[in-house]
């Protein structure tokens, strides 16, 4: 999976993560407008059921939370109406406002797939979870697109980067063509526990803005910058950028269509995740770990690749 000889990547897949109803409504059409301007692919996460982003402050007593709230101006993008859905306000169900919007990206020839059904429930409990309970919010999910788009998800992007051994049970099971549940540095099959997982894993592989925004001093731009350094030092063959729609598609637009301008004008084929798994030489994947880690710029643990299970 290593490729030399040229300063950027070939491939480059967008994955663009979308937690709220906001970022429904209003980063997704813009990002999507962008990318069509732009002749580019990408893969759009959905969010499908209640928007509860109100009830992530519960993460203030999370070491590192306070300080990436701080550095990435969380009011600013999200506004004060949906920092109360689920909390002072209802929590609107997305699926069910929005689904012509999501289906507008889908029809436009972008690939879609699931995020989570409930996101801020998902991301903070599904890392201690049990079967049941995992087994409940993923169907709950698969149900909620399929209302949206009339079939299943052919792949799936855990919220907040959160997942258990139940989870790669279940993209198993639903016979998920791969899954995007993990940071990490290449294709992988997934191990977790005692799960030996046989959907393929395409992580994360680049910092995001949100996790680089106000370290050392970064403004947005800067972020941008050094996102463009790493993938020009960087021997990896196909990386994966995770966008935000609430972020990237909103206030951060102009800073990351600089970044994709640079992308493009380097030679770099912006993709789809489909599109890189289509490429991918399954039978010579690598069998990793998953391991709960911390990730710069983030709070609390992720799920990573970890140590190959090679020897």
């Amino acid at each position: 999976m290593v490729f030399s000889g040229a300063p950027c990547p070939r491939r480059l897949a967008l994955k663009v993560d979308v937690d709220t109803l906001q970022g429904t409504v209003s980063g997704v059409p813009r990002l999507a407008a962008l990318l069509k301007r732009l002749k580019v692919g990408a893969t759009f996460y959905f969010s499908l059921g209640p928007d509860h982003t109100g009830r992530a402050l519960k993460r203030a007593f999370r070491r590192g939370f306070i300080s990436k709230v701080r550095r990435t101006s969380v009011m600013s993008h999200y506004g004060m109406r949906t920092l109360m859905y689920g909390t002072v306000l209802p929590g609107p169900h997305i699926g069910r406002r929005a689904g012509a919007v999501m289906r507008a990206v889908r029809d436009a020839d972008f690939e879609v797939g699931v995020h989570a059904y409930d996101h801020v429930r998902w991301q903070d409990g599904v890392g201690r979870a049990d079967a049941l309970w995992t087994r409940r919010e993923f169907e709950r999910a698969i149900v909620a697109f399929t209302a949206v788009f009339g079939e299943p998800p052919r792949s799936h992007a855990a919220a907040g980067w959160q997942i258990n051994p139940h989870v790669l049970e279940l993209e198993q099971e639903f016979a998920l063509s791969y899954a995007s549940d993990t940071r990490g540095a290449q294709p992988f099959y997934p191990t977790m526990g005692t799960v030996h997982g046989r959907c393929v894993q395409i992580p994360t592989t680049l910092p995001t803005f949100d996790e680089l925004i106000g370290v050392d001093g970064r403004d947005a731009r800067a972020a941008a910058e050094e996102v463009l350094r790493i993938t020009r030092v960087s021997p990896c063959a196909a990386h994966v950028f995770t966008l935000h729609a609430e972020l990237e598609g909103m206030q951060l637009l102009p800073h990351f269509e600089w970044l994709l301008r640079s992308w493009l004008e380097e030679g770099c084929a912006v993709i789809a995740m489909r599109e890189l798994a289509a490429h991918l030489p399954e039978s010579e994947l690598p069998q990793n770990v998953v391991a709960l880690e911390p990730v710069p710029g983030r709070s609390g643990l992720l799920a990573v690749q970890g140590r190959s299970l090679a020897a």
